[in-house]
């Protein structure tokens, strides 16, 4: 029974370090009242789609090349503009961004969080971060992180030991959110 619901992880792949990690953070994060904001996904999704229409209205256009050569190169110009505009909200927006979220319920802060992740190729150290989702509001915090080694949270098998890393993201956000830190 508790096989089933063990993270594991090829040690030897950091995207599928990185992968866990990030997916248990998002778990915590969640479970802690904040709200995940889809809106960045679903600006980027919107636009992906407008991509590919433009893509399958090109291919099959009703005429042949030497007639929609007009028609092609506006849709190829088309085309680089959205791609453009995805990478740039990728570049500006999200950079490692993990997650968006919307305040807590009954809080008393007016902003979510951006929580975002590093793990390096060829290295251990994962860096978890937690800003302000709106860095200019009064109600901002003071962006936290952390940096440890990822051989803290996993067995030798890539099995996560999600105890020990739920109570370091949940350190991380309670000193985010200024609460007191709890002495056992």
């Amino acid at each position: 029974m508790a096989n089933k619901n063990q993270k594991k992880a090829n040690l030897l792949d950091h995207h599928s370090i990185k992968h866990i990690l990030d997916e248990s953070v998002s778990e915590i994060v969640t479970s802690r009242g904040y709200v995940e904001d889809f809106r960045t996904s679903n600006i980027r999704l919107l636009i992906g789609i407008i991509i590919i229409v433009i893509a399958l209205v090109a291919q099959f256009y009703k005429k042949k090349f030497p007639e929609n050569r007009d028609f092609l190169i506006a849709c190829i110009v088309l085309y680089i503009v959205f791609n453009g505009l995805l990478q740039l909200i990728t570049y500006t927006k999200e950079k490692n961004a993990i997650m968006f979220t919307y305040p807590p319920h009954g809080s008393y802060t007016s902003t979510g969080l951006v929580v975002s992740s590093k793990l390096p190729r060829f290295s251990d150290d994962y860096t978890l971060s937690i800003a302000s989702a709106d860095p200019k509001s009064i109600s901002a915090g003071k962006p936290v992180q952390f940096t440890k080694s990822v051989t803290q949270w996993f067995t030798k098998d890539g099995v996560l030991v999600e105890g020990l890393f739920w109570k370091d993201v949940e350190a991380l956000i309670n000193d985010y959110a200024g609460e007191p830190k709890k002495n056992k």
